[in-house]
C-alpha cells in the first residue's frame, strides 16, 4: 500500500520571472526562431541538368532538371527565390511542395480532394532579383520544396498533368532557334505565415513546457504543440478545398490547383484542422486541440475566433455547422451529430482554461439552443438517433449510435458545470436525459466481448432476424463511454447474457464491466504501430486514439495511456515518411504506412493535424498531473504521482488568469525504502492542492510519497541542491526526511514494450471504400500501393 508522507516548505518565493520557460527542454521545440526568414537545411535530391556551385553559393538548373530542398521539419509560408540569372529566354519555373520526402519532386503532394496529386505552381521569373509567390499561394505545410525547369511542351515535366499560374499569366514559348533554358538560384527562403498572433519567434510563444526521462515522450509533446502552432493561420489564408470554396467564391481555378486565400473566420488568427489541409475550422478537432493549446502556447485568440465562427453560423433549428466556411454558409447546411457536440465541448475547454466567462455569457443562449437539439433526438431506445452520416470520415454513423450517445452524456455533465460558473440553474431535464442514455447504452453491451457495439442493428451484437452477426466494437464509442463517466449498470436494467434474444434485455442479469476492464479490453487489441479502430477498417487514427488515451486516464489507467503514446505516437515521430517527427499526422494505415485510408492518395495525408495532439494535453494534465478546476486556473490540483514509464518528469503551465504552476516529480531512494518526491511552485493569483496539501501563489511545496509505511506527518524537512547542472536537477536535489536522505533512484529502468503483431491491410475493403470517392486515377494508385506493400 502506498501512503503519503508530507514534507513541505512554504516559502514566499516567487517563481523566476521570465518570458516562457527556459531550460534544456527547449531543444525539443521545432518552431522557428525567426519565422520571417526560414532557409532550407540543404539539398535533398536533384535530377537532370543540375549544377551545384559551392564556391559561388548557387544552384544552376537547366531545362528538364529539378532540385528538391529539405527544411528538416514541417514549415509553412510564402516562398521567395533570389535569382542570379536566367538563360535561353526562360520566363517561368515550376514549383512543388511536399510534407514528406516520399512525395518530394516536381509534382506536389495533395491538398485537393479531386486528384491524386496537386498541380505544380508555375512562377514567372524575368531576370536577376528576388521573386516571391503571391500571398494567395502560401503553402502550409511542407518540409520539401522543389524547383523544376520544364521542357517546352511539357505540362509540368510529369507527362502532361498540367500546371497553373502563380504570378501573372502567360503561354508556351517556342523552342525554335533558342538557347537552352537555365536558371541560377542563390537563395531559397520562406516567410512563415502560421501562428500570426504569437510573434515572429515561435520558440518564445511557449507558455508551458514538458520534460521527462523519456526522450520519445518529450518529442511527442513538442510535436503536438508545434502541430497546433502551424495550424493556427491568418483567417484570410484558409480554405484548401478549392472545389468546395467554389460554391461560395465562384472561383474558376482548375481541378487540382490550390490557393490559400479563402476567408474562414474573423480576426487576426484562427486555429484550424491542419496546416496543409483543409485549413478550415473543424469542431471535431477542438475537444483535443484546445487543452493542448492551453498547456503549450495559450493561443486564446486563435481558439476564440474558431469557436465564434461556428456559433455565428448556427442554423435556424439550433444545429451547429459541420465545419466553418465554406461549410455552414450555404443552403447545403452541412451537419454532423457528433461534431455538433464537439463544438459544445470546445466551449467548455476554452472557458475552463482561459476563464472567459464574459464570452460564455454572450453565447449561452445559442449554446442552450444547440444542446437541446441533441437532447431532442434521444428517442425511446434511450440513445441518440443519428441521422447524419458525417463524422471523422469513419463509416457507420447512422441509427442509435454509441459514440454520439456517450458524447452527449459527457456534454450534459460539462454543461451543468458551465451553468454553475454562470450562476444559472441546471434544468432537471439534463440529469434525466443522462439517466435515459445510461439505460440505452446498456443495450449496446456485448458480454461475450466485454465491449459495447457501434449501434443497434447491423453493427451490433444483436442483429435483426436474418442479418449476419458482424458486430463492430468501436474505438471511439468505447473510449467516449469511459470519458463520459456514465453509470454502466443503471438500476433496474439487467444486462443481457451472451445468448439473449435480439433487442430484448435478458431476464437473467449479466454483470456490467468495470471501467478498468474496458480499458484492458481496448489495450489487448493494440498492434505493432498502435490502436486499431474497427469502426474504420485498415486505419490507425490518432484522433480516435486520442479519445482512447483519455478513456484510459479517466479509468485510472495512466500507465496504459502512456504505453499507447510510446507505441502509436512513437511511430508518428519515428516512422518512415512522417517528416522527422516535427508534427503529428492525421492518421495512417494499419500496417504503419503513411497512407491514411480515408483517401486513395497516400500524398493527401495531412502530416500536421491538430486532432493528433492528444498526448500534449494528457502528458501535462495526467502525467505531470496539473488539473485545472475552475475557469482561468483560479484553482487546480496536482496528484503528485509518477507513471511507471518515467524516472522523472517536470513541466509547467500558464493559467488563463496569468498565474503559473510548475511541477517536478522524481523517483527517490533512502537507505532501505523507495518513493517519489513532488515539488510544486505557484505564481500569481491562484491556489491549488498537492496530495491534499494547500498551496497558493508565491509558495513552494515539496511532498514525499513513500511506499510500505503508514502515513505520518513529518516536521519541516530539508531540500538541498548539490549541483548546478539544470539537466541533472533530479540528481542534484537531496530531500531530508526523519534523519534520512532521499536521493534519485539510479537503479530505475524504463520497462520494456510488449511485442505486438503487425497490422494486415484488407485490400478488398480499401478498394471498395475508394469506389465511393470522386478521384481521378485511384484504381492505378491503389494497385501501385498494394504492390509496393508486398515488396
Amino acid at each position: 500500500m502506498r501512503v503519503f508522507v508530507l514534507i513541505w516548505l512554504l516559502c514566499l518565493c516567487e517563481v523566476e520571472g521570465r518570458k516562457g520557460w527556459k531550460g534544456p527542454w527547449e531543444r525539443y521545440i521545432r518552431a522557428p526562431e525567426d519565422k520571417r526568414r526560414i532557409v532550407p537545411r540543404g539539398i535533398w535530391k536533384t535530377e537532370g541538368d543540375v549544377d551545384v556551385v559551392v564556391e559561388e553559393g548557387t544552384v544552376r538548373i537547366g531545362e528538364g532538371g529539378w532540385v528538391s530542398w529539405e527544411f528538416g521539419e514541417n514549415i509553412s509560408g510564402r516562398v521567395c527565390l533570389v535569382v542570379e540569372g536566367v538563360e535561353g529566354g526562360l520566363k517561368e519555373v515550376s514549383l512543388a511542395y511536399s510534407e514528406s520526402y516520399l512525395f518530394a519532386g516536381p509534382v506536389p503532394d495533395a491538398t485537393t480532394d479531386r486528384r491524386m496529386r496537386d498541380l505544380p505552381l508555375r512562377l514567372r521569373v524575368e531576370g536577376p532579383g528576388e521573386v516571391c509567390v503571391g500571398r494567395e499561394f502560401v503553402r502550409g505545410a511542407f518540409g520539401y520544396f522543389t524547383l523544376h525547369v520544364p521542357k517546352d511542351g511539357d505540362g509540368d515535366g510529369d507527362g502532361g498533368q498540367g500546371w497553373f499560374w502563380g504570378v501573372g499569366m502567360g503561354g508556351r514559348i517556342s523552342g525554335l532557334g533558342r538557347k537552352k533554358k537555365r536558371i541560377a538560384i542563390s537563395e531559397v527562403r520562406v516567410s512563415c505565415s502560421s501562428f500570426p498572433s504569437q510573434g515572429d519567434n515561435g520558440r518564445e510563444a511557449y507558455t508551458g513546457y514538458f520534460s521527462s526521462s523519456s526522450d520519445l515522450l518529450n518529442k511527442i509533446w513538442y510535436a503536438g504543440a508545434y502541430t497546433l502552432q502551424l495550424g493556427s493561420i491568418d483567417p484570410r489564408e484558409g480554405g484548401a478545398l478549392i472545389d468546395y470554396n467554389r460554391v461560395v467564391d465562384h472561383n474558376r481555378s482548375p481541378t487540382g490547383s490550390w490557393y490559400s486565400n479563402f476567408t474562414i473566420s474573423e480576426g487576426e488568427s484562427v486555429t484550424t484542422d491542419g496546416a496543409k489541409r483543409d485549413r478550415m475550422v473543424w469542431p471535431g478537432d477542438m475537444f483535443i486541440a484546445i487543452p493542448s493549446i492551453a498547456v503549450s502556447t495559450s493561443d486564446w485568440v486563435s481558439v476564440k475566433n474558431a469557436l465564434r465562427v461556428i456559433f455565428k453560423n448556427q442554423y435556424f433549428d439550433g444545429r451547429l455547422p459541420y465545419a466553418g466556411p465554406p461549410m455552414g454558409v450555404t443552403e447545403n447546411r452541412e451537419f454532423s451529430d457528433t461534431y455538433h457536440l464537439h463544438s459544445l465541448l470546445g466551449v467548455f475547454g476554452y472557458v475552463l482554461w482561459s476563464g472567459d466567462l464574459e464570452w460564455l455569457g454572450e453565447i449561452w443562449g445559442r449554446y442552450l439552443f444547440a444542446l437541446h437539439h441533441s437532447i431532442s433526438i434521444v428517442d425511446d431506445m434511450g440513445l441518440v438517433h443519428v441521422t447524419s452520416t458525417a463524422d471523422w470520415l469513419r463509416p457507420g454513423m447512422t441509427g442509435h449510435n454509441l459514440e454520439a450517445s456517450a458524447l452527449l452524456h459527457t456534454v450534459l455533465s460539462r454543461s451543468a458545470t458551465l451553468a454553475s460558473w454562470l450562476g444559472r440553474d441546471v434544468p432537471p431535464l439534463w440529469a434525466a436525459t443522462q439517466t435515459r442514455l445510461e439505460t440505452g447504452l446498456s443495450r449496446l453491451y456485448c458480454p461475450e466481448t466485454g465491449l459495447f457495439s457501434d449501434n443497434i442493428g447491423q453493427r451490433s451484437c444483436y442483429p435483426e432476424k436474418g442479418q449476419p452477426y458482424s458486430p463492430v466494437l468501436p474505438q471511439d464509442g468505447n473510449s467516449w463511454l469511459l470519458i463520459s463517466g456514465a453509470n454502466l449498470a443503471p438500476s433496474g436494467l439487467p444486462f443481457r447474457s451472451p445468448k439473449s434474444p435480439s433487442r430484448a434485455p435478458s431476464p437473467l442479469p449479466h454483470g456490467p464491466p468495470t471501467r478498468r476492464q474496458i480499458s484492458q479490453k481496448l489495450r489487448r487489441r493494440w498492434l505493432k504501430h498502435g490502436a486499431p479502430c474497427p469502426e474504420f477498417p485498415n486505419t490507425i487514427s490518432p484522433f480516435a486514439s486520442g479519445f482512447e488515451l483519455l478513456g484510459h486516464v479517466h479509468s485510472g489507467e495512466v500507465d496504459t495511456a502512456v504505453e499507447l503514446m510510446l507505441l502509436e505516437w512513437g511511430h508518428l515521430v519515428n516512422g518512415d515518411g512522417f517528416n522527422n517527427g516535427s508534427t503529428l499526422a492525421e492518421g495512417f494505415r494499419i500496417d504503419g504506412d503513411v497512407q491514411y485510408p480515408a483517401y486513395p492518395s497516400r500524398a493527401r495525408n495531412s502530416l500536421a493535424h491538430g486532432w493528433a495532439s492528444g498526448p500534449t494535453w494528457v502528458l501535462s494534465e495526467w502525467v505531470l498531473g496539473i488539473e485545472v478546476k475552475t475557469p482561468g486556473g483560479g484553482e487546480w490540483e496536482v496528484k503528485g504521482t509518477l507513471t511507471k514509464w518515467l524516472g522523472w518528469v517536470r513541466g509547467g503551465v500558464t493559467l488563463g488568469n496569468g498565474g503559473r504552476v510548475e511541477v517536478k516529480v522524481w523517483r527517490v531512494v533512502s537507505e532501505d525504502e523507495k518513493g517519489v518526491v513532488c515539488e510544486v511552485r505557484a505564481e500569481g493569483d491562484t491556489k491549488g492542492v498537492v496530495a491534499g496539501m494547500k498551496i497558493k501563489g508565491g509558495e513552494r511545496v515539496v511532498v514525499l510519497v513513500r511506499e510500505g509505511h503508514k502515513g505520518e506527518r513529518i516536521d519541516l524537512g530539508e531540500v538541498k541542491v548539490v549541483g548546478v547542472e539544470e539537466d541533472e536537477w533530479y540528481r542534484n536535489t537531496v530531500v531530508g526526511c526523519g534523519g534520512e536522505e532521499w536521493v534519485f533512484d539510479e537503479d530505475w529502468k524504463e520497462p520494456k514494450m510488449e511485442e505486438r503483431e503487425q497490422g494486415v491491410v484488407d485490400w478488398e475493403v480499401m478498394e471498395e471504400n475508394f469506389r465511393t470517392e470522386v478521384w481521378e486515377g485511384w484504381e492505378a494508385h491503389v494497385g501501385w500501393v498494394k504492390e509496393a506493400s508486398d515488396l
